[in-house]
């Protein structure tokens, strides 16, 4: 199981697909009618989608998966009677599979026979520009983030790897987390974190998002949960996007983190607490983008071997 992509649906999606290209440092993925596709040096065909919408929301989050996990991803969720649908992706890298709507609207797409196409090379450093390679976790927002990260190891056989006081995060390989829940008190998305190719990229991220006008929201520093380095900002088109190092990997016998492991000295919300953060204008956007079902529930027998 990896996490691929996220698909989102905005006003103005043609000026947040520049943005992200002429800016933030993405490589262009290609269009299909009112939807433009991003992607980084690595091997996924796209790591965003940004489809034209009188409004925001978020489409799905896609994760590619052998056929084995997908039906046990059905069954389970048949079994726990979530609303789900099969589906045929239509864009780029294709694939088919189910999507599944978790209990506070989250819709997760899993695709089997997904194409991956060749990595190319990032952004010289002469050009002071970094492009992400591939994202590394995507965060919703919750109204009871124990319950979702309940929910995910049930239905999804994703694990918890640490609690804190603030999220549940959460792996469905050896990456620390690929997702998380923020305890929000309230359900949308919350960041998508793209991966770096290491601590020097994430820094000239910042340098270059500078020379363009924008400082962070928070960063730089390091987490603790996943140790990794992070730069958080609010784009002009309303979602909270990150520069980040990898999150760790952990092996099967990781022991799951509770909320008095990762606790910082005063006035710290980081290892490192260099770097200040704006509580407010995050909270903001963090509310930008709710879920939306776009299709209907539909028998997933199919693929759960029933």
């Amino acid at each position: 199981m990896k996490l691929r992509s996220i698909e989102l649906a905005l006003p103005k999606a043609a000026q947040a697909y520049r943005w992200m290209i002429d800016v933030w440092g993405c490589a262009d993925g290609g269009r299909m009618g009112d939807t433009f596709y991003l992607r980084g040096s690595g091997t996924f065909p796209y790591l965003m989608a940004i489809s034209e919408s009188a409004d925001n929301f978020v489409r799905s989050t896609t994760f590619v998966c052998s056929a084995d996990r997908l039906a046990q991803v059905a069954q389970a969720a048949t079994a726990r009677g979530l609303n789900a649908a099969p589906c045929t992706s239509s864009d780029p890298g294709g694939g088919h599979g189910i999507v599944v709507e978790l209990a506070e609207g989250e819709l997760l797409r899993f695709l089997v026979d997904a194409a991956e196409v060749p990595a190319i090379e990032g952004h010289a450093k002469s050009t002071r520009r970094v492009m992400p390679v591939k994202l590394t976790h995507v965060v919703f927002n919750s109204a009871d983030a124990e319950a979702s990260g309940d929910i995910v190891e049930e239905v999804l056989g994703f694990r918890v790897s640490d609690r804190t006081r603030g999220m549940v995060f959460v792996r469905c390989n050896e990456a620390h987390h690929s997702t998380a829940f923020a305890r929000a008190g309230f359900s949308s998305l919350n960041h998508v974190a793209f991966e770096m190719e290491d601590l020097d990229a994430v820094m000239r991220g910042i340098g270059n998002m500078r020379d363009h006008g924008f400082a962070p929201a928070w960063g730089p520093g390091r987490h603790g949960p996943g140790d990794n380095v992070y730069a958080y900002y609010i784009a002009p088109f309303g979602p909270v996007i990150e520069y980040s190092t990898p999150v760790e990997k952990v092996g099967e016998d990781y022991r799951t983190g509770e909320p008095d492991d990762w606790t910082w000295p005063e006035k710290r919300i980081d290892q490192w607490g260099v770097s200040d953060k704006d509580f407010a204008g995050l909270r903001v956007a963090e509310e930008a983008f709710r879920f939306r079902r776009e299709w209907q529930p539909a028998p997933i027998n199919a693929f759960s071997g029933a």
